[in-house]
């Protein structure tokens, strides 16, 4: 089953794969708490969003599983809505749910991300650099520029990066450059952003969140936030073809 229309097939699918895209669902809709990402929240309601599904986030199968619905979907994004994303269910048995900690997650996030980039069958887009220590960098996978959002069984406090199974969030860099055509619009929305984020979590925004290209920024350090302030000195990322 590759990427697919939340309403597709939602009857015949695992219980895993319904309550993962229920929650999802619950998580986007929620008015008593919206959540902090204004574009992600019109992207849902307008259906511009797409779906998949892999095996569990510690077997060498799921990163062949998730670039292959990554390819499907840098082909056909563009078909989607100005507001989409790829968002991505991994299987997570209920013991790694029980035990497996933020590190945990942090390390299997990125063992993914690199291992999937070992797949592409694309050259690393130009001129992007490979290196992630560079504030230009960002992830990329046959021909298209993302950035990338997980969230994870272990997030106490960061309500935002919390969801009960491993989950991405796939962004194309098009719909972000889209969203900051209008910067007095996007000035608004991020500052709207920033409240409910506050709002939204036990904790304050972590010291990482900036903007992408700005010279102090690190975009790596974004994709998986720490459930405290804390970040990875270096990025476990590895480019290999």
């Amino acid at each position: 089953m590759g990427v697919m229309n939340i309403n597709d097939y939602l009857h015949t699918l695992a219980n895993w794969k319904q309550d993962a895209l229920d929650s999802f669902s619950k998580k986007m809709s929620d008015q008593n708490k919206w959540f902090p990402c204004i574009p992600a929240v019109q992207g849902f309601a307008l259906n511009h969003f797409r779906y998949g599904f892999g095996g569990k986030p510690d077997n060498d199968t799921t990163a062949l599983q998730v670039a292959a619905l990554l390819k499907e979907f840098s082909i056909q994004s563009k078909d989607y809505g100005s507001n989409t994303s790829l968002i991505i269910f991994l299987e997570t048995p209920d013991e790694m749910v029980e035990d497996g900690s933020v590190d945990y997650f942090e390390e299997l996030f990125w063992k993914l991300l690199s291992t999937i980039s070992s797949m592409d069958e694309k050259e690393w887009v130009a001129p992007i650099p490979v290196n992630p220590e560079s504030s230009l960098w960002e992830y990329c996978f046959h021909g298209e520029q993302y950035f990338v959002y997980c969230a994870t069984p272990a997030h106490k406090s960061r309500k935002s990066r919390h969801f009960p199974c491993f989950m991405l969030a796939i962004t194309p860099r098009w719909v972000l450059n889209e969203f900051n055509v209008n910067q007095t619009y996007a000035g608004k929305i991020k500052g709207r952003i920033q409240t409910r984020l506050i709002e939204y979590d036990n904790i304050s925004p972590h010291p990482d969140l900036n903007v992408y290209g700005a010279e102090e920024n690190l975009e790596w350090k974004q994709y998986f936030l720490r459930d405290d302030k804390s970040s990875l000195g270096s990025c476990p990322f590895y480019y290999k073809k």
